[in-house]
């Protein structure tokens, strides 16, 4: 249709060549059969002309669609341009494109630098949390208990900042490979394995003999906010940790996910009624988990019941990434 609509100008100047070629040669009273003749060779002549264009800018058209594609890195591949209009054009969008490359490495490059920063930061910061946990470890009271917890939670904060950089940044630090999920699973109960004891919280998982192809230290992560997340919004019962069939589940008997928050609470800042509730929640642990598991090739999704519980399932057999 865009492809007509431009060449209408040029056959409604054809159309009227042709009305006055007849209305000359019939002023005159030339014999119609020569003029019409003339007429219709030139019609056919100038037919040919107008179809081959248009199927010339039909092909240009699709090139510069697939172009679109990947804006970024495809210009150079752009159709010749055949006339003084196109070239300038061309010109022009090459300029944006190394303009866009340019804007595109510098932001790169800051991120690098802030990446950079966190993660000196949070291994700097690592010492004097090292230091406080031994002096708090040599005494044995409620309070140093209650002091302990409250720095193992500065220590996470701080790790998830580093967390929320690296998955942001250009390119994403992983070693794919196969992983025993038993190993992974028991680490990650062992990190908050005093907040279950702590909190009379029982922890259930009868282990597993199966791996998957992933990246260990961030499934690690994943797993360790979701069980965070478990022991944060249970105050009684117990939190289960199954793998089934390459799905891997983590499921509580805490205060629930209200259904019009289930389908928001992996995005962005969003805390939902038990974050408003606590003003404990940040709104970034879900969301950092459902990024990590995308980047991995993973999928997380949760069902809840308000008042019942939560189960988070990470599925794990659908990957895009090879192994290295």
């Amino acid at each position: 249709m865009k492809t007509f609509k431009a060449a209408a100008p040029y056959w409604a100047a054809g159309v009227g060549s042709e009305l006055i070629f007849l209305s000359v040669f019939w002023l005159y009273r030339t014999p119609w059969e020569p003029v019409l003749y003339a007429a219709g060779l030139s019609t056919l002549l100038w037919g040919v002309v107008l179809s081959v264009q248009a199927v010339r800018e039909r092909r240009a058209s699709r090139e510069r669609r697939l172009v679109a594609k990947n804006l970024r890195f495809a210009l150079d591949g752009l159709p010749e341009p055949r006339t003084r209009e196109g070239a300038e054009l061309t010109e022009l969008l090459l300029s944006l494109r190394d303009e866009l490359n340019g804007t595109v490495a510098e932001a790169e490059r800051e991120q690098a630098v802030a990446l950079s920063y966190y993660s000196l930061w949070v291994h700097q910061i690592k010492t004097p949390i090292a230091v406080m946990r031994l002096r708090l470890g040599q005494a044995d009271s409620e309070e140093h208990r209650a002091l302990s917890t409250e720095l193992f939670r500065v220590e996470r904060y701080a790790n998830m900042a580093l967390s929320f950089a690296r998955l942001n940044a250009p390119t994403l630090d992983m070693v794919i490979r196969r992983v025993p999920l038993d190993d992974v699973i028991r680490a990650a109960a062992r990190t908050y394995a005093v907040f279950f004891v702590r909190k009379g919280l029982a922890f259930r998982f009868e282990g597993t003999q199966e791996t998957a192809l992933t990246d260990e230290k961030w499934l690690g992560f994943i797993l360790e906010q979701l069980l965070s997340n478990a022991v944060k919004y249970t105050q009684r019962g117990s939190v289960t940790v199954r793998v089934e069939n390459g799905v891997l589940s983590v499921a509580d008997t805490g205060c629930g996910i209200a259904p019009e928050d289930l389908p928001r609470v992996c995005e962005r800042g969003y805390t939902g009624l038990n974050g408003r509730t606590t003003a404990r929640s940040t709104g970034l642990g879900l969301w950092l988990c459902r990024t990590a598991a995308d980047r991995l090739g993973h999928r997380l999704y949760l069902e809840s019941t308000l008042g019942e519980g939560t189960v988070a399932y990470l599925d794990l057999r659908s990957r895009e990434i090879a192994a290295e």
